[in-house]
């Protein structure tokens, strides 16, 4: 029974597939612009007809929850798939994910004017160099446009050619690097990009990436002391973080905690180590959670919001960026709040 269940509902998407059309439909982007397309299609779909670059990492199956939009009038009701990525109050608003509202007429939506700012970039690898057993460096040459504004701590989306599909990585680099975009990607087991990066990817391709995007990103006009807290790949936008705050010549204290498993993990040691003997105002502490006895290892041992607990002081003037896997930002979270760090001064990105 269960089934014939299965084939009539497969059956049921086909004909509907096939057999619906719902005609010609305007979507209506910020009560200004004002697209005229055949429904049918998710709504990101024919943003990305339009050059409009609304991020999405997964390819539109509801699995990374960033191409958030406000819906005015025409979306429907939210779908089961949404409602783990968009809060109660923020569905009252009419917040959706793109990649789910289905256009079947008219539509008015809010799109952020950072999104809106959005562009496509075409790309030439200059170069890959191995960081770690499974970490890759990524410098990407810009071709088209041959320049690129961001703010330390954004990410662009890259373009996997064969399949068509995107996978957001954080920017490296610092924003005063306008001529070249710099990755730091870690091969994920079964992961569609880095699979493709790691073993596929070589010097003089062309890529296209998107961006910038994302809400995580040095707040400037702060005068507060500044902890980061990585593991990772979330070296990235950290180090494009250091990499502004040095060229500013900004006064500000910077303490980056960065978490690894043993030795073998670690990258850009030589390079931190440098920074904090010239930089005066950096330090850096590297936590091994499961150094090997070959490693040698003196310095810092445990989960890495061990150390913040250890070495930061109660104290409401910082701020705060994390960047890493979630279990370590949830216990970063609660660190962070219990030394007297506001919420409000806490910026985070989990992958």
């Amino acid at each position: 029974m269960d089934a014939i269940l299965l084939v009539l509902a497969i059956l049921l998407i086909i004909a509907e597939r096939i057999l619906v059309t719902y005609g010609e439909c305007r979507v209506t982007i910020n009560k200004e612009k004002i697209l005229t397309v055949t429904g049918g299609e998710s709504l990101l779909s024919y943003f990305a007809q339009n050059k409009i670059f609304v991020p999405s990492a997964c390819g539109g199956k509801a699995t990374c929850g960033y191409c958030k939009v406000e819906v005015l009038s025409g979306g429907g009701h939210i779908l089961p798939t949404e409602e783990v990525f968009i809060k109660r109050e923020d569905r009252q608003k009419g917040l959706r994910l793109a990649c789910q509202v289905k256009v079947k007429n008219d539509l008015e939506v809010l799109v952020s004017e950072d999104l809106l700012q959005a562009q496509e970039y075409k790309t030439k690898i200059a170069t890959i160099t191995d960081l770690t057993h499974d970490i890759k460096y990524i410098v990407m040459k810009l071709v088209e446009p041959q320049e690129i504004s961001f703010k330390p701590g954004q990410y662009i989306q890259f373009r996997i050619p064969e399949a068509e599909e995107f996978r957001a990585y954080s920017i490296a680099s610092p924003p005063s690097q306008k001529n070249t975009i710099e990755l730091i990607v870690r091969l994920v087991p079964g992961g569609l990009c880095s699979s493709y990066i790691h073993e596929v990817l070589d010097v003089d391709d062309e890529i296209t990436v998107t961006g910038p995007y994302g809400d995580f990103y040095l707040r400037e006009d702060s005068e507060r002391e500044i902890v980061c807290i990585g593991g990772g790949c979330g070296m990235a936008p950290i180090r494009s973080i250091l990499f502004h705050s040095m060229g500013k010549g900004m006064p500000r204290k910077i303490t980056y905690f960065f978490g690894a498993r043993s030795k073998k993990d670690l990258f850009y040691t030589e390079e931190l180590e440098s920074i904090e003997r010239s930089y005066q105002n950096f330090r850096y502490i590297p936590v091994l959670s499961e150094p090997k006895p070959d490693d040698k290892w003196t310095g810092e041992t445990g989960f890495v919001t061990q150390a913040v607990e250890r070495y930061l002081r109660s104290n409401g003037n910082t701020e705060a960026y994390l960047c890493g896997p979630p279990p370590m930002i949830d216990a970063a979270l609660k660190v962070l709040t219990k030394k007297g760090v506001h919420e409000m001064h806490i910026y985070y990105d989990k992958f």
